[in-house]
């Protein structure tokens, strides 16, 4: 018999092999000082595109009053014990009633985290005898949740309406022998390409194949859609997605997620979402500030004005001077490369070092090999100063890379 460990120290997984060379600057990276379009690594400012803080609320002074002063009137602790047994406040369903309101919806569920709270849902909504059908590419909390279910999944090619059916024939076929349900996974808006899901094309779907429909938003929360109230609004079928769920960690800025759907399944999700009755209640000042920021969603259509003049100039700016930046539907910028880790590695460095841009590098097994993603997240924060001192970097590195230069460096770096 082998000791446990000796498998996990002789192969740490395809990113964790080049944790020696990448961690504290690749991977883990300090971002220092007031979130901002400028921050502070490794003793320099660079422009700042790898934090989802879409709106600038983040450091917005009304948002940080009112965070302040939850905190000093109540502390991070309050209120203590999960939500079930005696960590539930008037303000936790004020939240709930508002976020029901905002997307439209009968009824919301405030869940402390995104990730967490979407594994859990999946494992809630599904028993053994019922199949889901997901998108290939959906983010790593929803692939975690279809994981924990003991009954048949299928995945249809992204964003791909023609693979969706074929799957639903098969779900259909399984679910009838076993006097199950159909549950059809989507996001909204596909965090690593930017582009925004099919979901009309997949709610046409309905008339003729018997499935619900969850859809994770958490991209297109605060970004798209009339007064940023999502990817459902945008496309005109917000009452056919059944389960809605948008996180706050990213228009937001803050801490914490919600489910919004009819009132009955709200309601189940709150009575058996295990990651929920089961762990403490989200504290008050988390509450508190999210209610400020969804009022602030609501009343301050400025914000996701000057996020998007920003997103059109960054994305046309960065196409005129040739770049591919594939299919991109939404405020996430994915300027696509060829190359391999270690010239990923060698021209993220320089364009950090040297041009003062820092943004988030995307590498296999993210992505096939041979390919490199720099994905820009665009703000409101940001200026047009910004933007062309980006593009002109991306410029420079593009040339290097052609060149075969940092084939060179990188070879030095591993």
């Amino acid at each position: 018999m082998k000791d446990l460990f000796d498998r996990i120290i002789k192969d740490k997984g395809p990113l964790g092999k080049w944790a020696e060379q990448a961690e504290g600057y690749f991977v883990f990276p300090k971002l220092e000082g007031e979130i901002s379009n400028r921050m502070m690594f490794n003793g320099k400012k660079v422009i700042t595109w790898s934090i989802n803080d879409y709106l600038g609320l983040a450091n917005h002074p009304e948002v940080k009053k009112v965070d302040s002063e939850a905190a000093a009137q109540y502390g991070m602790a309050y209120p203590m014990g999960a939500r079930m047994m005696s960590g539930h406040t008037t303000f936790h369903e004020q939240l709930e009633k508002e976020c029901a309101e905002f997307v439209d919806k009968e009824a919301a569920y405030l869940v402390n985290f995104g990730y967490q709270g979407m594994v859990s849902a999946i494992d809630a909504l599904v028993s053994k005898n019922d199949v889901i059908v997901y998108d290939m590419d959906t983010h790593a909390c929803i692939i975690d949740g279809v994981r924990l279910h003991a009954g048949k999944r299928f995945v249809y090619k992204h964003n791909d309406v023609e693979s969706l059916e074929k799957n639903l024939q098969r779900a259909t076929k399984m679910a009838t022998e076993n006097d199950g349900g159909i549950l059809v996974i989507s996001e909204g808006v596909f965090g690593m390409r930017g582009e925004q899901g099919r979901l009309k094309e997949i709610a046409a779907l309905k008339e003729k194949y018997n499935f619900r429909l969850l859809v994770d938003d958490a991209h297109g929360f605060g970004t798209l859609g009339e007064g940023g109230r999502g990817t459902g609004f945008e496309q005109g079928v917000q009452d056919e997605i059944d389960v809605y769920f948008a996180t706050f960690a990213k228009s937001m800025a803050g801490i914490g997620a919600f489910f919004a759907g009819d009132k009955d399944i709200i309601q189940y999700l709150q009575y058996n979402m295990r990651s929920q009755m089961f762990a403490k209640s989200l504290p008050m000042p988390m509450v508190k500030g999210a209610l400020k920021r969804l009022d602030m969603l609501r009343t301050m259509p400025e914000l996701k004005d000057k996020l998007w003049k920003n997103v059109h100039a960054l994305q046309n700016g960065l196409r005129d001077a040739g770049f591919d930046l594939g299919t991109t539907q939404t405020c996430i910028t994915p300027v696509f490369l060829k190359g391999e880790i270690p010239e990923a590695m060698a021209m993220v460095h320089d364009l950090r070092e040297n041009y003062g841009v820092f943004c988030s590098i995307v590498v296999y097994p993210v992505i096939p090999k041979g390919l490199i993603i720099l994905r820009l997240i665009p703000t409101a924060t940001h200026t047009l100063d910004d933007v062309k001192e980006t593009i002109a970097a991306f410029s420079g590195i593009r040339e290097k890379l052609e060149k075969g230069i940092y084939k060179r460096i990188g070879a030095t770096m591993v």
